[in-house]
């Protein structure tokens, strides 16, 4: 037991201060491989509203969305291939599973089991927009969630 404490502390003393870790906006830090994927999402999404965050939505929405040319009352075009293999490949990893279809498909993101999850104490309005986003996560048009309005710091 002792050799396992030991060596615990050995790991703890190696990790990162997370104090002095530089500041990631993102749910999660991108490893380089889905940075393109990332890269073209934000570049087809995030130009016309705010890049949702993947794990906001269930594997299952992120296909539906990428495939439908109806796009919230708007025609789009889907992307081409490769991109949309690319951007698919980002979004399939980093969002998550429905688990055990326990949950509808959700299509608006104030729907979505864990955005109710991260805002337990927020009074948010009836008719949520992205504008809403705004006022709280004054950075994310550069998809920083992290970072909030100081009355929520």
């Amino acid at each position: 037991m002792g050799l396992g404490w030991g060596l615990a502390g050995v790991g703890r003393s190696q990790s990162p201060n997370l104090a002095s870790a530089p500041h990631i906006g993102t749910v999660d830090p991108i490893p380089e491989r889905y940075q393109t994927g990332q890269d073209l999402y934000l570049e087809a999404c995030a130009s016309c509203h705010i890049g949702v965050p993947p794990a906001v939505f269930p594997t299952e929405t992120w296909r539906d969305l990428l495939l439908d040319e109806n796009h919230y009352g708007q025609r789009i075009e889907v992307l081409p291939s490769p991109q949309i293999h690319i951007v698919w490949d980002y979004l399939q990893t980093f969002s998550r599973p429905n688990s055990a279809n326990s949950e509808s498909v959700p299509f608006r993101f104030q729907y979505s089991r864990p955005f109710a999850a991260l805002h337990p104490n927020v009074d948010l309005p009836r008719s949520l927009d992205f504008n809403s986003c705004r006022s709280c996560h004054p950075q994310i048009d550069q998809f920083d969630i992290r970072r909030l309005s100081p009355e929520w710091e």
